[in-house]
């Protein structure tokens, strides 16, 4: 009998076919030997893994500030090809069913399998805690196992947010004006935000969620009040501390001095001139002793310095340029402070805000370009750049400008220019031979330099766009000289020939082309650059000489070229009769004299010469037609 050791683990991925050596002797025989082999198929049992399986279970640590919900384990993740499910590893989750034995846990667990922390986290504030759960998996099959994990959370590494100080008593004196700093209160952690509790809904207190600054929010009466702070993580919310702080406003034998007004907040235009009076105080006290009022002047230095006191009245103590970019980086805006105090006693004192803000006047006029003057070819394309405009203007925002042409784009002025950024563009034909220069008048019109949007500055600047010739080529063909041999259609039918290769420069220029020789008899045509031949009823081959003149331009700027066609054409029909004796023809030729007067166009010499060497094909040509009939007719 061969049995399974207790301890073995098949693997049909790994090993699927095991060869045993059997030996086996009776007394007195030989022994015989004999091979067993066993295969390894895959199963249908579900067994989970050490040490899910295990008594003791699996062990998770995680850490108490884990977000909430986040997945901390999955027993099919433990899982490794070979050790466990059905045949040869384990399913997909997605065929199994997860179930909780155990609900005495914060923990869930899902369809899937996920451990998940708690809906709203750990509590930070205990030591470790330990959290078990049973968990039974079952497939599709109703094979089943069990096993357990047992979760640690051990406390956070991160620094707990606290405060220093529990309690705080803070005492001031009466009559502290709006959006005093009564008292500041701090605690250590990360991300921390600070928020009154209690009151809920607090009418003479405020805190900053940021610094933890505490300010009043109107004048102080002699009051008691309990605040209650909490200070917490912004990205924990569950990390949080609180604190008390009891704030008491005491009376004083005089009272800080009432004034009007309370908030000074004003508008003024950056053009006011230093000494300018802003604001006068009216101040009293409760002994009515206007003369023992002390006023001075607080705040940053940026603000301090362009303003002074003069008594009750605040005055303007430098320019308020708005066009600096010092100015820009405060928002155009000075604050400053008006502590006016009884006889110089810091606790009977009042303090005044001061809000300044600067507007803009539209105090300079653009500036031109120094030697604005541009060059342009005159073969450039429509809507091609000429150069860029660059006004400038000391107004703030610099160079806030719009630019416009004087007059209207045409024949006279074939150009326009950009709003926004001046660019001078081509809207029309150029021609250095017409008109070598253009001098354009560009407006220069500064925008948002002024409170007012109808006050505006503009300057006119003169711009010079010199053309710069280009000169015209004559038209080049390729090839120059071509023979050609086609066979006519029916009559009365047209015939396409070839097709003109030529260009010009530049090349946007529009080429012509004309017949001008050769085609006395009208039996060609051009449509365009194509050469077509109307068929007719003749019976014998002809051929032709073409002269095709290409040319562009008009009047003085007119510059062409000629090609030769040497063309053979050969009848669409030939009659053959039926007898083998052929009488003996010969073609005679007339010669054909082509005179034509060209009053602008002088033939090259080139010319010339393709003429002479074309005379000499159609001689040489007549002369083996006439030699093939002599031949025939011997």
């Amino acid at each position: 009998q061969v049995t399974l050791r207790a301890s073995a683990e098949l693997d049909a991925r790994q090993v699927n076919q095991y060869t045993l050596i059997l030996r086996a002797a009776c007394p007195g025989e030989n022994e015989v030997e004999e091979r067993l082999f066993i295969q390894v198929t895959a199963g249908q049992v579900l067994h989970c893994d050490i040490p899910f399986a295990s008594a003791e279970g699996d062990v998770v640590q995680v850490l108490a500030d884990v977000a909430p919900q986040t997945p901390l384990y999955a027993p099919w993740r433990q899982q490794k090809p070979g050790c466990g499910g059905v045949g040869q590893g384990f399913p997909s989750p997605l065929s199994l069913q997860f179930r909780l034995r155990n609900h005495n846990t914060p923990l869930t667990l899902t369809r899937r399998g996920l451990v998940l922390a708690p809906d709203n986290g750990f509590d930070p504030s205990k030591d470790t805690q330990t959290f078990r759960l049973e968990i039974e998996v079952m497939d599709r099959h109703g094979h089943n196992c069990s096993g357990a994990v047992r979760v640690e959370v051990l406390p956070s590494r991160r620094p707990r947010v606290t405060f220093p100080e529990p309690h705080r008593a803070v005492m001031v004196t009466e009559g502290i004006g709006p959006w005093e700093v009564v008292t500041q209160v701090h605690a250590r952690g990360d991300n921390v935000r600070y928020a009154i509790l209690a009151p809920v809904a607090p009418a003479l207190f405020t805190i900053n969620e940021v610094t933890g600054e505490i300010r009043s929010t109107r004048r102080l009466e002699l009051i008691r009040a309990h605040l209650v702070i909490r200070a917490y993580n912004a990205l924990r919310p569950n990390d949080y501390a609180t604190t008390t702080v009891n704030v008491t406003v005491q009376g004083t034998g005089h009272r800080a001095p009432r004034c009007v007004p309370a908030i000074f907040v004003s508008q003024v235009p950056e053009t006011v001139s230093p000494g300018s009076t802003l604001v006068t105080l009216r101040c009293t006290d409760s002994t009515s002793t206007d003369g023992c009022l002390h006023y001075a002047l607080e705040g940053p230095p940026s603000s301090h310095s362009r303003f002074c006191m003069e008594g009750p009245q605040l005055k303007v103590n430098t320019t308020l340029d708005y066009d600096s970019e010092a100015v820009a980086a405060l928002g155009f805006q000075f604050t400053a402070t008006i502590v006016v105090t009884v006889g110089g006693q810091p606790l009977q004192s009042t303090r005044v805000p001061v809000l300044v803000t600067v507007t803009p006047v539209n105090e300079f006029r653009p500036v031109c370009p120094n030697g604005a003057t541009f060059t342009v070819p005159e073969t450039a394309a429509f809507g091609s750049v000429v150069g860029r405009v660059a006004g400038t203007d000391r107004d703030y925002p610099p160079d806030s400008l719009e630019y416009s042409l004087e007059g209207e784009s045409g024949p006279a002025q074939p150009f326009s220019i950009d709003r926004s950024t001046g660019e001078i563009r081509v809207v029309g034909p150029l021609d250095s031979q017409q008109q070598k220069s253009y001098r354009l008048v560009v407006r220069l019109t500064d925008t948002h330099n002024d409170l007012d949007p109808r006050k505006r500055q503009s300057r006119l600047c003169d711009v010079s766009v010199r053309l710069q010739a280009v000169p015209d080529q004559v038209p080049v063909c390729t090839p120059e000289v071509q023979e050609l041999r086609i066979v006519a259609g029916s009559p009365g039918s047209y015939q396409p020939v070839t097709r003109l290769v030529c260009h010009s420069s530049p090349d946007s220029a529009v080429l012509t082309y004309a017949i001008v020789g050769g085609n006395e008899d009208g039996h060609f045509r051009l449509e365009g650059n194509a050469l077509v031949y109307l068929a007719n009823d003749g019976a014998e081959p002809l051929t032709f000489v073409l002269l095709v003149e290409v040319w562009c331009g008009s009047g003085a700027r007119r510059r062409s070229t000629v090609v030769a066609l040497v063309v053979h054409v050969t009848p669409w029909s030939t009659t053959v009769p039926p007898s083998t004796t052929t009488q003996r023809t010969t073609l005679q030729k007339e010669p054909l004299v082509v005179t034509r007067t060209e009053a602008v166009w002088h033939p090259p010499a080139w010319f010339v010469a393709v003429l002479t060497i074309s005379g000499a094909l159609l001689l040489a040509t007549l002369a083996c037609v006439t030699r093939n009939l002599l031949c025939r007719w011997a």
